[in-house]
């Protein structure tokens, strides 16, 4: 089963790649986020056609999230239960006996913003929803963008991406580390171990170009599924790609 978490940055513009990527890749499940598009809009026939089944949340301009798999998602959940928010950021469904919760973490902007104590508050409704939804799917991965990189190793330079850092403060890997207290891992760092290896750079400077990035696109897997887990990666290809979205799919599979 390959299951895959990808931020397209724009679904109206990104189509046509992830099309071609779901048919040269072919994976079970894709999380997606940042579509970019009201629910009205989104390509449901065309992936239909593909072979892939959606279930989506989104809004006009901003964030968005979906979830694609070839056979049918149950038990779909929009949103943190309990956590009242208008931003269309988290989706979960359970596709053959997996439970996938598909996350647009938020980016937190800056330390000291209401956005970064926005990001905080958010990231610990999650904590409690996985909390939950791990004592009734013990198959459980958490997967999508992030935005907090892991570790220095999983940037371009640890010296300034830092402790007093968005995307890498200590409150921010702290909260992610909290998370992964519940009895999640990191399946990339299952089966790598290697540093700079990363799924976002910036369109700016050549930043792909010169590898400047950050492994923000994670796919957390609950130790019942930690054994299952026989490969994990990132697929630069994408990024190469004419228009590119910002982020490489990353995707994990199981056994």
């Amino acid at each position: 089963m390959k299951i895959a978490s990808w931020n397209v940055n724009s679904l109206n513009v990104r189509l046509p790649h992830l099309e071609q990527w779901l048919t040269a890749f072919a994976p079970d499940v894709v999380g997606i986020q940042e579509t970019k598009m009201e629910d009205h809009k989104f390509p449901d026939a065309v992936l239909a056609g593909l072979g892939y089944r959606s279930v989506f949340a989104g809004q006009k301009t901003y964030n968005g999230v979906a979830l694609l798999s070839r056979e049918p998602a149950q038990d779909v959940q929009i949103g943190i239960p309990g956590f009242e928010d208008e931003q269309k950021r988290a989706i979960a469904g359970t596709v053959n006996g997996v439970r996938i919760i598909n996350l647009y973490v938020v980016n937190g902007q800056d330390i000291g913003t209401d956005k970064y104590e926005y990001k905080l508050r958010w990231l610990e409704a999650v904590h409690g929803w996985v909390a939950d939804e791990l004592k009734k799917y013990p198959e459980l991965i958490v997967m999508g963008d992030f935005n907090i990189a892991p570790e220095g190793r999983d940037t371009h330079d640890p010296l300034v991406w830092n402790e007093n850092h968005i995307l890498t403060s200590t409150a921010e890997r702290g909260a992610l580390h909290k998370l992964q207290q519940l009895g999640l891992h990191d399946a990339f760092r299952l089966h790598n171990d290697e540093d700079g290896v990363f799924s976002w750079w910036d369109y700016r400077a050549a930043g792909f170009r010169r590898n400047l990035g950050l492994r923000i696109d994670l796919n957390l897997v609950s130790d019942a599924l930690k054994a299952r887990t026989v490969a994990a990666g990132i697929d630069r290809e994408p990024r190469t790609w004419d228009r590119p979205s910002d982020h490489a799919p990353a995707w994990v599979e199981l056994g």
